[in-house]
């Protein structure tokens, strides 16, 4: 008889690919739209790290009239790197003002520039910015962007400091800010300098971090601008109250164009997602230490989430309100105090309490509130999180394998997109939406096929029909010939056979959908841009297609960060008190 061999111990890395999700788990629309703002979220992470190494933002000129004409200019020290904010500075005209691409005047134009500004930069960024797509950056230009005052809000903001009192919190808490971006363009566009050109040390080389840093100084130039404005008028107007300056971040709309950017950058969705899922995994991963300090962690923070829920004064239309988010959150927060209480009195059944934390209210409670959960887990393994951020230095050039055997190539089709040969795509067929640039507003649109007509150029990426469609030819080839001379006589699938070979064995790339169908909701792509990756708040629908909401919402202000004094855990902010 011979004894029985004792397992081997479980790996760190297999145990953290254990807890993650697998792609059928999320990559469903709805499923992506219900994902929160986290540390990972691009605007966070900037602010993360700009706490940590304490930047320095510094106003180095405002010549600015009553009106709002004029210029200012910033100075950003990060580390041993400088950057400049320049700003155009435009009193508010009804005629031309539009928050689309095609819009001719804005209430605030800049740009993020590396180094010091020469006047003949400055000059020549004022004179170029307004052309857009006839325009040139300077050398130097990371980002041009443009924004718009939330005229009804500023204005009511800069009437009540000039009375002599804060502005009303309520009336303010509707929108939560005080100007809106509406537009951030850099990585090569307009001649900016290209993200794949960036220094290996620059302090803004992982992906969004320079439009991010751009949206934060729209940010505070807004907050300058209205106590600039109120001082010229009324020279002993209070300062608007510290907690309200933090309390209100940069509006931000998005429409249709984000569906497009996540067909055409599918390593950056991938590497998000693969990182948001792993920071998850490691902290369900987490043994809590004796006292149970992480789990009273996690309780603290679903309270602020709680709060923040409750408070929420935005109303929507087709996204969950959240007063129902709130209350689904009061579940998980009597779950989590459960577990704090079986941990403080010595009950320790479970052997990783945050996965089966977790994994007892999947299904319990609304996808939103189960994204929050997860995304306050992070908070507990947050350096691990800023070090997996650290990572998101991607270069998103898709590169096939020509030598490849077809029968290979078919075995990654059908393995990697299983859930395209699941779908019907027959239904409708009369009805299918095709993708397309409107030529009066230079923006993406969706259309049903029959209404656009024959002569429209589609910019969906309409994958499964397109990996339907390789792998009917691959069934008719030759399993040992080589995709080159497959491709050789089927020329039309050599953009989806690159794309699937590179992207081979990475499931988190694409949305299991048909965005051709009606059934389709672009928001919900919308949303995983917005919410999940940019870490955008309070966000509203229109159409099922455009999103409104807030960035940096409740963030440190530039004197928080330069002192060292800045909240880390800034983000759901309650309603100051004033």
């Amino acid at each position: 008889m011979s004894a029985l061999k004792k397992p081997a111990p479980e790996s760190e890395a297999h145990r953290i690919a254990r807890l993650m999700r697998s792609p059928a788990d999320i990559m469903k629309p709805e499923k992506l739209a219900a994902i929160q703002p986290s540390r990972i979220s691009a605007s966070r992470a900037l602010m993360s790290r700009a706490v940590r190494q304490r930047w320095q933002i510094l106003c180095k000129r405002f010549d600015i009239d009553a009106k709002g004409n004029g210029v200012a200019e910033y100075r950003i020290d990060i580390g041993g790197w400088r950057f400049s904010f320049p700003v155009y500075s435009f009193e508010p005209s009804p005629h031309g003002r539009t928050g689309r691409i095609i819009g001719r005047a804005w209430d605030m134009m800049g740009a993020l520039v590396e180094g010091d500004m020469s006047e003949r930069d400055f000059e020549t960024t004022r004179a170029e910015l307004p052309k857009l797509y006839e325009g040139r950056a300077t050398p130097a230009t990371l980002i041009w962007c443009r924004s718009n005052r939330s005229g009804r809000f500023f204005e009511g903001a800069k009437a009540a400091l000039q009375a002599g009192r804060q502005p009303n919190v309520a009336e303010l808490a509707q929108t939560c800010y005080l100007m809106r971006n509406t537009g951030l363009d850099g990585n090569g566009t307009f001649g900016t300098k290209s993200f794949l050109a960036y220094e290996g040390d620059h302090p803004l080389r992982w992906s969004l971090a320079a439009q991010m840093l751009c949206a934060y100084m729209m940010r505070v130039f807004a907050q300058d601008l209205l106590a600039h404005l109120v001082r010229l008028e009324a020279p002993a107007a209070p300062q608007m109250a510290i907690e309200l300056r933090r309390f209100l971040g940069v509006g931000n709309g998005s429409a249709l164009g984000l569906m497009l950017f996540v067909n055409n950058h599918p390593r950056l969705i991938e590497r998000w997602l693969f990182i948001r899922e792993e920071a998850i995994a490691r902290a369900k991963a987490l043994t809590p230490d004796e006292a149970g300090s992480e789990i009273a962690k996690l309780l603290s923070l679903v309270d602020k989430a709680i709060t923040f829920r409750s408070e929420d004064r935005v109303q929507y239309e087709n996204v969950t309100r959240s007063d129902v988010v709130a209350r689904e959150l009061g579940v998980i927060r009597d779950a989590v105090a459960n577990l704090l209480a079986r941990w403080q009195s010595g009950s320790r059944f479970e052997s990783e309490p945050f996965a089966e934390l977790a994994a007892s209210l999947e299904c319990r409670v609304h996808a939103e509130a189960m994204e929050t959960l997860h995304s306050l887990l992070i908070e507990l393994v947050a350096e691990e999180a800023d070090q997996l951020v650290e990572g998101l230095v991607i270069d998103e050039e898709l590169t096939g394998r020509p030598e490849m055997p077809v029968a290979r190539l078919r075995e990654i089709l059908r393995n990697d997109y299983a859930w395209a040969f699941g779908l019907d795509l027959d239904i409708e067929s009369a009805m299918r939406y095709v993708w397309y640039k409107s030529v009066s507003a230079e923006e993406p649109r969706r259309g049903p096929a029959a209404e656009v007509g024959d002569n429209v150029v589609n910019l969906g990426l309409d994958l499964p029909r397109l990996v339907v469609a390789l792998d009917r030819d691959l069934a008719a080839a030759d399993p040992t010939l080589s995709t080159a001379r497959f491709l050789l006589a089927h020329p039309q699938h050599r953009a989806i056979a690159t794309r699937v070979q590179a992207l081979a064995g990475t499931g988190l790339h694409s949305p299991h959908a048909d965005i051709m169908s009606g059934a389709f909701t672009p928001a919900h792509i919308t949303r995983l841009l917005n919410v999940g990756i940019h870490g955008i708040d309070k966000t509203r629908d229109f159409l099922d297609r455009n999103l409104r909401g807030v960035l940096f919402h409740g963030a440190p202000v530039p004197e928080d960060i330069a002192a060292g004094s800045a909240d880390d855990l800034w983000f759901y902010p309650s309603e100051p008190s004033l």
